[in-house]
This record gives structure tokens, C-alpha cells and sequence, in this order.
């Protein structure tokens, strides 16, 4: 005999209601944190502010930012970064855990340096490529130097400071990426590959044809990662660059940053995180809505 339904409604409110107990504390720090941020910063736009001074200016201030040249470099900037390290550090981790996946001797050592540059704080990271940078006594410098390649001011020079950070940035991401290429790859049916084999198919036909379609959910979730990461970059810019030569490896965040606390242009400093709050959103629904419907899980 079946409980009556007023019985099952109880019950299952009473379940419920424990789960939402259970998830209140994630939900405040979220609310917090997150979302009450997000709505200061969306009021704070339409206000031209200092501290000292609020003054009600509506959509001027977005006017005013959308015009303004060195936004237009940063932003500028910021794309050129993601479309320089995005694709690279994918590939590369996808090839480096394809690479580490096979049963090798020291397999375990080879993915445990790759992961390496992961942990290291953004921090540490900034100061051990500064050193690396450093012009005539730098290692790049110096190593060039053996196939006598002239000196280059790495940082110093708006032509190569931007390229200088993309490579620094990939070779940090690339061992981040390759943990889910790992996973990914160790939870690929191995009767697919059996059967390749016994077709007679070659390792890069197997990988073509076999191993990159089936990897497309990992890649979109990685790209995903990626191209969100590419636009939060701030730690290394303050001790390398601080966005210089005359901006030229100056990123929003950073710009935010210093637009806030430098200048206390509050007003500015919100309407460029909204910004900042757009562009991340449209990443994620672009991925997502658009390129998942593509992808066959």
C-alpha cells in the first residue's frame, strides 16, 4: 500500500529542507562574496566617484571608458594574450599528457615536473622569470648568446614585453591542462583502442581519428579554464612590468586594479569590472551553449 500523497510531500519537503540547511553556509559566503560584489560594482558604475564624492552620471561613464585609448590597449592587450596562450597551452598539454599516459619508465617523474610550475605561486613564478629576463646576464640572454643572438631588453621593449608574458604564462598552464588530459585519457574505453590496433591503424591516425574527438569534452571544459584565466592575469604584472612600457603589457584586471587604487576612481574602476564581468560571461556562454551542443559525450 502506497503512502497518501500528502505523506510524500512531508517527507520529501523534510529532505529537502536538510539540504538547503546543509547548503546555507555556501550560499551565504557566495551571496557575500560573490554576488553582493557583483551588484555594488554594477550601482558604482553609474556613479562618477572618488570616496569623497558620488555624483549620479548614468551611462556616461561607460562612454567615457569605451573611448578611452589606454582601455582600448589593454583590452587589446588582453585579447591578443588569450589568443596567444590559449591554443598553445592546450595542444601542448594534450600532447604532453598523451605523451605521459603511455606505461614508460619514470612516467611518474615526467608528470610530476610538468605539474610542478602549477603549484608555485604566480609570485615566485614572476620573480624566477624576471631573473630568467634580465637583459645581458638574464639565462634567455645568456643562451642566446652561445648562437650569437644580440641581447634583448625582454621587458623593457613594447615589441617583445606582451610575447615575453604569454611565454610565461603557457609554460604555467600547460601542466594545469595536462592533469585533465590524464584524466580524461584514463577514462577512454580501451576496446576502441584494441580494436585500432587490430585494424592496423598508426599512432597518429589512432589519435586523429580516436583520442581527439573523444577528448572534445575535456578540451571544451580546459578552453573554458583557459580563456577565463587568460583575463585574470594580475600577480606577475605587478612585480615584472606593472603594466609597462606605456602599457604595453597591461591587462584589465591589472587596470582595474590600479584604476581603483591608485587613481580611487571608483566609478571607472566598477564600469571596467562589469566590463570584465561581460566578457567572462560570454566566454562561458559561448562554450557552452554554442560548442557543447557540437561535442559528442
Amino acid at each position: 500500500m502506497q503512502p497518501p500523497l500528502r505523506t510524500k510531500r512531508k517527507i520529501n519537503w523534510r529532505e529537502n529542507s536538510f539540504a538547503y540547511a546543509l547548503l546555507i553556509p555556501s550560499l551565504l559566503f557566495l551571496g557575500l562574496f560573490t554576488f553582493y560584489p557583483i551588484l555594488k560594482s554594477i550601482y558604482w558604475s553609474f556613479y562618477s566617484s572618488d570616496f569623497t564624492d558620488k555624483t549620479f552620471v548614468g551611462l556616461d561613464q561607460y562612454v567615457h571608458v569605451f573611448q578611452d585609448d589606454i582601455f582600448l590597449k589593454v583590452l587589446r592587450n588582453n585579447v591578443l594574450l588569450a589568443i596567444g596562450t590559449v591554443p598553445v597551452s592546450i595542444l601542448l598539454a594534450m600532447y604532453v599528457a598523451v605523451w605521459v599516459n603511455n606505461k614508460l619508465r619514470g612516467t611518474g617523474l615526467l608528470r610530476a615536473l610538468f605539474f610542478y610550475p602549477t603549484v608555485i605561486p604566480m609570485i615566485a613564478i614572476a620573480n624566477i622569470w624576471l631573473f630568467i629576463y634580465t637583459p645581458s646576464y638574464g639565462l634567455l640572454d645568456k643562451f642566446l648568446s652561445v648562437f650569437g643572438i644580440p641581447t634583448q631588453h625582454w621587458l623593457g621593449d613594447p615589441n617583445w614585453v606582451l610575447f615575453s608574458m604569454m611565454l610565461m604564462v603557457i609554460w604555467k598552464e600547460t601542466g594545469f591542462f595536462m592533469i585533465f588530459y590524464l584524466a580524461g585519457l584514463q577514462n577512454l574505453p580501451k576496446e576502441v583502442y584494441e580494436a585500432a590496433e587490430m585494424e592496423g591503424a598508426r599512432p597518429f591516425q589512432t589519435f586523429r581519428k580516436l583520442t581527439f574527438p573523444l577528448l572534445m569534452p575535456t578540451t571544451l571544459f580546459v578552453m573554458v579554464i583557459a580563456t577565463t584565466n587568460s583575463f585574470k592575469l594580475v600577480d606577475h604584472l605587478y612585480i615584472m612590468t606593472k603594466g609597462g612600457p606605456n602599457n604595453a603589457s597591461n591587462l584589465l584586471l591589472y587596470h582595474i586594479y590600479e584604476t581603483a587604487f591608485s587613481f580611487w576612481d571608483m566609478g571607472k574602476a566598477s564600469v571596467l569590472t562589469v566590463v570584465l564581468l561581460v566578457i567572462l560571461l560570454s566566454i562561458s556562454i559561448f562554450n557552452y551553449a554554442f560548442l557543447d551542443k557540437r561535442i559528442h559525450y
